[in-house]
């Protein structure tokens, strides 16, 4: 997969799943509640993942729209969900014993045409020495960095090839304690196709902002991964869904950044998907069936908020706005009954059409102004519908604070740097 195949894909579905999910109450807990190491340990007598359906996932984020999976293959808390001859820890003494969910996730993705990462995590709080141990005593840090470059050899060279290896829990080293220059070499040694994020302390092919959407600038390959409710690992008591017209939100910024958005499901205790996952995403899958030129693949449409510089896009009322070529994307997610104005277009509007169904809608362009009638309320799924506006040239949007645009060099928006930057 190069670089640009990875931006392209633009959605993905993000696996956190592990002994952690029996607690429920998110993969932190032996860190957050200082669970005592042999109770926490004794839960691999209780992980059956009887209803972790490789397959269901896979046609789930198929159905979904995405078009790539990152399953977790041991958190912080060390748990392989793999078998290894490098710890005790791992599925194959637990009461999963005989299957190796990373090896059935990959194999259930390639079967839907999925793309695959694998996360893991640089930290280990079981195996011994860990990550303290090594952070206080120079012998220990020999022994852990050494056991860790093990552990990403063993996975590379037991699940090749796979598309990106997804680092994680980097504490409490910089780049070049993590030796994260020989670990990538090693690594790409053995799959040199393979993409890295940058969470062993180097840059990595692409950015990983998480819980949040920022397109790096200057602009270099990115992928935001957000959770669906407010936890990573399954929490019985994280009500807090994300509705399908806020997932939506997400993916459109991210196609106004050129980057992408790994979204995340928390598989239950048994292995099962939350049915308010399922839900959220099928309703997503069926407006991307419909829509989804509007979301993949996109130019950068941006704004900056004290210069034009190169930027092309900008806001407005009625909702955001992709870019392609010399098609405008305008998702028209706050209707203002059926009429549409858009100010500032610097280039000529050919056609006008809701892209779901290709109806042709009137539409008047003077000065600049663009109105457009007959823009229906809601697309599939009571969504909100995608409008196509076919231009003359690559669209640019240029307004400022002011009734028009200045004849002098002036701010875009804000003439010194702003607090909604910090």
């Amino acid at each position: 997969m190069t670089i640009d195949d990875f931006t392209d894909l633009r959605y993905g579905l993000f696996i956190h799943y592990g002994l952690y999910s029996l607690l429920e109450r998110g993969e932190w807990v032996w860190n957050r509640e200082a669970i005592d190491r042999e109770d926490y340990v004794g839960l691999r007598s209780r992980f059956t993942a009887e209803r972790f359906d490789a397959d269901a996932l896979c046609r789930m984020a198929k159905d979904a729209g995405m078009r790539y999976v990152v399953m977790g293959t041991m958190h912080h808390d060390g748990f392989r969900l793999y078998p290894t001859e490098l710890s005790d820890f791992h599925i194959g003494n637990s009461a999963a014993a005989g299957r190796d969910l990373v090896a059935e996730i990959i194999a259930a993705a390639r079967k839907q045409g999925l793309g695959v990462g694998l996360y893991h995590s640089l930290n280990n709080w079981y195996d011994s020495p860990d990550a303290v141990d090594a952070l206080e005593d120079s012998e220990a840090y020999n022994r852990f960095i050494e056991s860790t470059h093990a552990r990403l050899r063993e996975l590379v060279t037991r699940y090749n090839p796979i598309d990106i290896l997804w680092y994680d829990g980097w504490w409490p080293f910089n780049a070049e304690r993590w030796q994260a220059v020989a670990m990538n070499a090693m690594v790409r040694e053995i799959q040199p196709h393979i993409l890295f994020n940058g969470r062993n302390g180097l840059a990595g092919d692409f950015a990983t902002p998480e819980q949040h959407l920022s397109t790096p600038s200057p602009w270099r390959a990115w992928e935001a991964c957000v959770t669906l409710n407010e936890s990573w690992g399954f929490h019985a008591g994280d009500h807090e869904w994300k509705t399908p017209a806020q997932v939506l939100d997400l993916l459109v910024k991210c196609a106004q950044g050129n980057g992408n958005l790994l979204l995340n499901v928390g598989p239950k205790p048994d292995g099962a998907v939350p049915v308010e996952s399922v839900d959220i995403l099928r309703r997503v899958g069926r407006w991307l069936e419909a829509n989804r030129e509007a979301i993949t693949p996109t130019d950068l449409f941006t704004f900056d908020l004290q210069q034009r510089g190169e930027h092309r896009g900008d806001w407005n009322f009625c909702g955001p706005m992709t870019a392609r070529e010399n098609c405008l994307y305008w998702m028209i997610r706050r209707p203002n009954q059926s009429q549409a104005v858009l100010c500032g277009l610097e280039v000529k509007a050919k056609t006008v059409r809701v892209l779901s169904s290709g109806e042709s809608l009137p539409f008047r362009q003077r000065n600049g102004r663009l109105e457009i009638g007959g823009v229906p309320q809601t697309d599939v799924e009571g969504l909100w519908p995608a409008i196509r506006i076919e231009c003359d040239a690559p669209p640019r949007i240029y307004q400022t604070g002011g009734l028009r645009v200045p004849s002098v060099p002036h701010p875009h928006y804000d003439p010194c740097p702003s607090d909604i930057l910090l």
